[in-house]
C-alpha cells in the first residue's frame, strides 16, 4: 500500500563540500509505486472526503501527459472510486499516449475537449459539475484546500534540519503546501516548469485564497527548458548523471527540472556558506517513458 513517511536522504559530492551546502532529498517518489510523490499527498484527503460524502466517482481534468490523471486513475481503482478524466485536446484519444493508456486501464473514461473549453473550465468548473452532480471534483493537478493539508505535512516528516526547501512548481498546490508547513525562519523555493512569470501571481493568488499568510517564499523561472514538458539534451545528460552518481531517478517534467536548477545554483555559488537545503521529490516518474518515445536521447 502507501509507504509513509518518506526518507530524507543527504547527497554527498565534492562541489556541495567546496560550496559548503549541505543537500538532501525528501524521497517521496518512495510513497507508491503509481500514486507516487504529491499526487498522493494531494489525493489521501480529498479520497477520504469523497468517501465521507457517499461519492462513488472521482470526476477530474488535466493534459494528457497529467501526473494527476494518472495517479487519479490508480488511486480510483486501489480505493474503489470510478474515475473520469476531462481531457485538454479534443484531437487525442485514450491510446494517444502511455500516461492516457495507463488511466485507461486502470478503468478510467475520458472526455476530450478542446484547448480553449478546458481553459474556461479551469476557471469556473460549476458547468461541468452540473452535469455530474453525483460525483466529487478535483480541479486540474488536484490543487484545492484538501490537498496544500496533505503537502504541508511532507515538512512534519523531514528529521533533518534545514533552511531552505525546493520543490518544482505545476498548479501551485505542493508549494502553497510547503510555504504553510514551513517555519517562519525557513524559505521556500519553487523552481516553475512553465514558461513566463505568470506562475508568480497565481501561487499568490492561491496563497490568498488559502488564507496562508507568508513572505518567506520565491519562485524561480529560469529552468522550464523551453515550456511545460519541453526537453534537450543538456537536461536529459543531468538527470541520467544524477541517477549514475547518486541512485535517484528524476523525472524529466518536474523533478529533473527542479534539480537541475538547484545544482545549477549551488554551481554558481548562489546560495549562502553552511546553508542546509531539502529537494522535494514529487515522483513523477511515469513521465521518463514518454519522453524516451519521442526523444532520440534517452533517460536510463
Amino acid at each position: 500500500m502507501v509507504s509513509q513517511p518518506t526518507p530524507t536522504e543527504e547527497i554527498r559530492h565534492p562541489l556541495l563540500a567546496a560550496r559548503k551546502v549541505t543537500l538532501y532529498v525528501k524521497r517521496d517518489d518512495l510513497i507508491h509505486p503509481t500514486i507516487m510523490g504529491n499526487k498522493w499527498r494531494k489525493l489521501k484527503y480529498n479520497l477520504a472526503e469523497a468517501r465521507r460524502l457517499g461519492k462513488s466517482t472521482i470526476l477530474t481534468m488535466g493534459g494528457a501527459h497529467s501526473n494527476h490523471i494518472y495517479a487519479t486513475a490508480a488511486a480510483g481503482e486501489l480505493f474503489g472510486f470510478k474515475t473520469i478524466g476531462i481531457i485538454r485536446g479534443e484531437e487525442l484519444n485514450e491510446n494517444s499516449n502511455d500516461t492516457l493508456q495507463f488511466a485507461k486501464s486502470k478503468g478510467m473514461d475520458f472526455q476530450f475537449i478542446d484547448r480553449s473549453t478546458f481553459k474556461e473550465l479551469r476557471k469556473n468548473p460549476a458547468s461541468l459539475l452540473s452535469d455530474h452532480s453525483e460525483t466529487y471534483f478535483l480541479p486540474e493537478g488536484g490543487t484545492n484546500e484538501l490537498a496544500v493539508k496533505g503537502c504541508t505535512e511532507i515538512v512534519e516528516e523531514i528529521d533533518k534540519d534545514f533552511d531552505l526547501m525546493v520543490c518544482p512548481i505545476g498548479t501551485g498546490g505542493t508549494f502553497c503546501g510547503l510555504v504553510s508547513g514551513v517555519k517562519k525562519t525557513q524559505h521556500v523555493l519553487g523552481i516553475s516548469s512553465l514558461k513566463g512569470h505568470f506562475i508568480k501571481e497565481e501561487v499568490a493568488t492561491l496563497l490568498k485564497n488559502l488564507e496562508i499568510e507568508a513572505t518567506n517564499y520565491s519562485i524561480n523561472c529560469d529552468y522550464h527548458f523551453g515550456g511545460y514538458g519541453k526537453v534537450n539534451h543538456e537536461l536529459i545528460d543531468f538527470i541520467n548523471w544524477f541517477k549514475e552518481n547518486f541512485s535517484v531517478p528524476l523525472d524529466p517534467i518536474y523533478t529533473g527540472k527542479c534539480f537541475f536548477g538547484v545544482w545549477n545554483m549551488i554551481s554558481e555559488g548562489n546560495f549562502q556558506k553552511n546553508i542546509k537545503i531539502v529537494i522535494l521529490h514529487t515522483g513523477g516518474l511515469q513521465g521518463i517513458q514518454g519522453v524516451n518515445r519521442k526523444n532520440e536521447d534517452r533517460i536510463t
